[in-house]
């Protein structure tokens, strides 16, 4: 029988398919020139002490992937690779995306091939006398192969593919971001924990000094050389600055306790002590340009996949309200018989198509298309104040360096100045000039603005780290895949 051209045509055209929905795009860079109102300065200010030099803001840059080795520790070094190796974090993303990837397969797997099932099947029967014939007992043996295959015709399947697909990219940059935070946050700690360390210690050299001013203002009172008022005021002084401490204890006991657990250990196993003098300014802070950041943040590439896969579900949600056709063939033997199994009684074999159009459904393919339409806007708006606050790290960052940087300075000439007063009281005190107390005085005063350079050296160093966290820690596509390589390569055995 021939088929007429115009029947083959519209058939063909169905069978080879379409995707309906919208056809995904990459969302444009933003079009700002800089994050802020004004360009940043090319270099920031510089300090006479170790951790002032001059940092260069370079624009464009790219940062390196293990952007914490440019703080010039080993020690640091040591902490972070093991916090990667060892945290449950990092390893419940890998698993994750482990489980993206292996859903996409099983989507992959019974979509776009045919289904093929065997069967074997035996049972025993009886037929009842009745009409001149006797009772009969017999033998059923089936063997079957049967074969389906629902086209794709409105590209249902392959949106929900572009999903799933979508789905495994959100859960790879979910694992450079964890990635990225982990590595920043163990850094910061450390940092921190140093910082916190020196602070103690400068603390409790204040504390001895008070202590020892006070010791002398008491003799004094007395041999009628003090007044009461003048023990009184040095007495609160002491206890002022001695309250301070235990605070700065706890602190730095949370922070140890906070770097253990970054380190996938548990707080009571001591970590390697890690002071201020051995880190290092880098000396280079590379900042992504704003057309640049949105395709380095981790973060971003992940609300870019979910935007992704809201739109592909629109798709999913189209293409359910159009027919489906499903082709099927079934192939087998039957054998009857009340001796044994042979194939050679009847061959058995069947074709069949199936279209499904829906008619009535209560409004329900109706209603999720709409809830999936929704869903893309929300996804979409979710993209934008991604983006947004992206920017806003990366500008808070850059005013923190600038800043932290000023800070130094001045506390530098505040310690200086401290010294100098200090070089002076100490002449005149061994020249018989002034008094004990005034020495004292002038030692607790330079003690207070060595603890306060402390403080803004250790912010220079945490505000770096900061800014490589915020401009994405050297996100790029081979890191992307590297990650997602190991991922696969650390999965169980099955």
């Amino acid at each position: 029988m021939r088929v007429a051209p115009f029947v083959l045509l519209p058939l063909s055209v169905l069978i080879a398919g379409c995707a309906v929905g919208p056809d995904f795009k990459t969302p444009d860079a933003p079009v700002a020139q800089n994050y802020t109102a004004s360009a940043p300065a090319a270099q920031t200010a510089q300090a006479d002490t170790q951790l002032g030099a001059a940092q260069t803001i370079a624009q464009g840059a790219t940062v390196q992937p293990d952007w914490w080795t440019l703080f010039g520790s080993a020690s640091l070094n040591s902490l972070v690779d093991e916090g990667l190796r060892n945290s449950p974090n990092v390893a419940s993303m890998r698993a994750a995306l482990r489980q993206s990837q292996e859903n996409y397969n099983a989507q992959y797997g019974s979509t776009v091939y045919p289904r093929v099932d065997g069967s074997l099947g035996a049972s025993r029967q009886k037929i009842s006398p009745g009409d001149g014939f006797g009772a009969e007992l017999y033998n059923t043996y089936n063997v079957g192969l049967t074969v389906s295959y629902t086209f794709d015709a409105f590209g249902g399947n392959k949106r929900a593919l572009e999903n799933l697909a979508a789905q495994v990219d959100y859960q790879q940059y979910e694992l450079q971001g964890a990635r990225l935070t982990l590595a920043a946050n163990i850094v910061l700690a450390a940092i921190n924990e140093a910082s916190l360390r020196k602070q103690v210690e400068v603390t409790q050299d204040l504390v001895d000094l008070q202590q020892h001013q006070l010791d002398i203002l008491q003799k004094q009172f007395e041999l009628g050389a003090a007044s009461q008022a003048d023990v009184s005021t040095q007495l609160a002084q002491v206890a002022g600055v001695r309250a301070t401490l235990p605070g700065l204890n706890k602190s730095l006991a949370q922070a140890r306790n906070q770097l253990a657990v970054l380190l996938g250990r548990t707080p009571d196993r001591e970590t390697p002590a890690i002071t201020l003098d051995d880190l290092k300014l880098p000396a280079t802070l590379p900042v992504s340009l704003p057309s640049q950041l949105v395709r380095q943040r981790p973060d971003i590439r992940a609300a870019e996949a979910l935007l992704h896969a809201s739109s592909a579900r629109v798709g999913v949600a189209t293409a359910n309200l159009y027919p489906q056709i499903t082709l099927s063939a079934t192939g087998g033997y039957t054998s009857y018989g009340s001796s044994g199994m042979s194939f050679d009684d009847l061959n058995v074999w069947s074709l069949g198509a199936k279209l499904l159009q829906p008619i009535f459904n209560g409004g329900s393919l109706q209603a999720q298309k709409r809830a999936a339409e929704a869903g893309l806007e929300q996804s979409w708006a979710q993209y934008q104040q991604t983006v947004l606050t992206a920017f806003q790290n990366v500008a808070d960052s850059l005013q923190a360096v600038q800043q932290d940087a000023n800070e130094l300075n001045a506390r530098v000439d505040a310690a200086k100045a401290a010294q100098r007063s200090l070089n002076f009281t100490e002449a005149r005190y061994k020249l018989g000039g002034t008094s004990f107390t005034a020495l004292l005085i002038a030692q607790v005063q330079y003690q207070q603005t060595q603890l306060n350079l402390w403080q803004a050296s250790a912010a220079r160093l945490s505000d770096s780290a900061t800014l490589f966290q915020a401009v994405g820690g050297g996100l790029t596509a081979d890191s992307v895949s590297a990650a997602t390589a190991s991922a696969v390569a650390a999965a169980p055995a099955s």
